[in-house]
């Protein structure tokens, strides 16, 4: 936000809003397509309201007509509301799902998700599990909120980690994604808020529409991720969140990371204004440069949290388990909800990642030089291939967030890769309305030598675009997933 733009004032968002005459098109579309930008990117917060036609009309140098258009088509878009007593509030429309399953069709390389292939310990863990097996036989086979022994190890590396944790405090889910589900299924209430970041992962926007809950984006700068806890800060005061969804350790598909004084500040800022957070800590441990740090729930009430996890990204997706950690009592009310719905995770998944617990530093370490060798020759590739684009390689995770030239729309980048074989998440999958069409998330969990294929033919397809010439079928096929 510039410096002394008061958002709640009228000058204070035409300062937000810039020169109106110089924006392109008819004045109250220019002036109705700028204020959406500014509530898509969470600089302009869900709930706010805005000012009277009159004033910001005055504010802006323009007609009140104009500005009672731009409401109006904001309203049509889904991007405000008129509230009884309230005048104009900013809304968010319904989330449309740009993201599809991943592809396992011969010829494509699914660059769309950032899934790694299986670690090399997954096969004999499933042996020893195998031989686990049979004393189980002679029960009923389920095991409601996670086999015992699960639970501990999951706790012990809770511990570990410097978040005490007992294995009451944890359930074990079928991944990430349905731990992340059981706690919106069971804590939201159809018009919830929830604060989740923007971007962020493509999945929790679904789920959070899917438990009847809405979205109030909140930015983040991957140059300067504890800037979240401002916007977060003000977000919770003006929308009144029930939850908030945070990806502290490299942010998908930022690449971001809080510091360990921004996690603490955030942690407490949203404890005190009393949102419950829910902590994705899928990549928590794939740090590629510097050292670990402390759990974003560390030092806070264990009710102050849910921080959910899993095996999908460090050993294979797979292996489906997953886990949330929280205080007792919510756990079990979490679990109860986890039990209406499935019973249990499969016992022999159950018994393979009890194995892995058993060697997780050796997975952990055998994953990062992977990730670190592939993260490496993508950013490479890219500044040699595609030098017009700005990226930076991140500390750890999964992918690289890439800023594309000017003209270039990362939903044409797609469509067009798609008949060459190669599968790419839109920019705008990540956001809220119609954000990040000039980003593209990149994953570096494939081969380096599929990696670099894949920006050959990124180069050649914005070569292609930018001429307006017909893309071609490729060279050569790309690598099977």
């Amino acid at each position: 936000m510039p410096p002394g733009a008061d958002q709640s004032t009228a000058h204070g968002l035409a300062t937000l809003i810039g020169p109106v005459p110089g924006l392109p098109g008819p004045l109250y579309a220019g002036l109705a397509r700028r204020i959406r930008d500014l509530v898509a990117s969470g600089s302009l917060p869900v709930g706010h309201r805005l000012p009277a036609e009159r004033e910001l009309a005055a504010a802006c140098d323009v007609s009140r007509v104009t500005v009672a258009s731009a409401y109006r088509v904001l309203r049509d878009e889904g991007f405000a509301s008129t509230r009884h007593g309230s005048g104009t509030v900013t809304e968010l429309p319904e989330a449309v799902s740009r993201w599809g399953p991943p592809s396992s069709s011969p010829g494509v390389l699914d660059l769309a998700h950032a899934a790694p292939e299986a670690a090399p310990q997954l096969a004999a863990a499933y042996a020893e599990a195998l031989t686990a097996l049979p004393a189980h036989l002679s029960e009923h086979g389920y095991a409601p909120n996670g086999l015992p022994q699960l639970r501990a190890a999951i706790a012990d590396r809770f511990t570990a980690r410097g978040l005490p944790t007992e294995p009451d405090q944890v359930v074990v889910t079928a991944g990430v994604g349905d731990a992340t589900a059981t706690v919106l299924e069971t804590l939201l209430q159809p018009g919830d808020r929830v604060l989740v970041e923007h971007p962020t992962y493509p999945g929790v926007l679904g789920m959070v529409s899917a438990a009847g809950g809405r979205c109030t984006p909140v930015p983040v700068d991957p140059a300067d991720p504890d800037g979240l806890i401002r916007a977060a800060r003000l977000a919770a005061r003006q929308s009144s969140p029930r939850l908030a969804f945070v990806i502290p350790d490299f942010s998908n598909p930022t690449g971001a990371r809080l510091s360990a004084t921004g996690r603490r500040r955030l942690a407490a800022t949203l404890w005190q204004q009393g949102v419950l957070t829910v902590v994705d800590e899928v990549a928590a441990e794939l740090h590629l440069d510097g050292a670990g740090l402390p759990p974003f729930a560390a030092g806070l009430p264990d009710a102050a949290t849910v921080t959910v996890g899993g095996l999908s990204k460090a050993v294979w997706g797979g292996l489906r388990v997953g886990w949330l950690r929280t205080d007792a009592a919510l756990a079990a009310q979490l679990g109860a909800t986890l039990v209406r719905r499935q019973l249990s995770v499969g016992m022999l998944d159950q018994l393979a990642a009890t194995v892995l617990f058993g060697q997780f530093d050796a997975v952990l370490d055998q994953r990062r030089a992977q990730l670190r060798e592939r993260r490496d020759a993508l950013v490479s590739a890219i500044g040699g291939l595609l030098p017009d684009w700005e990226v930076s390689s991140p500390a750890g995770g999964l992918s690289v967030w890439c800023r594309l030239p000017a003209g270039i729309s990362s939903a044409a980048l797609a469509a067009a890769a798609a008949p060459l074989g190669l599968l790419l998440a839109e920019g705008r999958a990540f956001g809220t309305g119609h954000a990040f069409d000039d980003h593209l998330r990149l994953p570096f969990t494939r081969p380096a030598d599929e990696l670099r294929r894949a920006v050959e033919v990124l180069a050649r397809v914005q070569a292609g675009l930018r001429s307006g010439a017909v893309i071609g079928a490729p060279a050569r096929p790309l690598a099977v997933v």
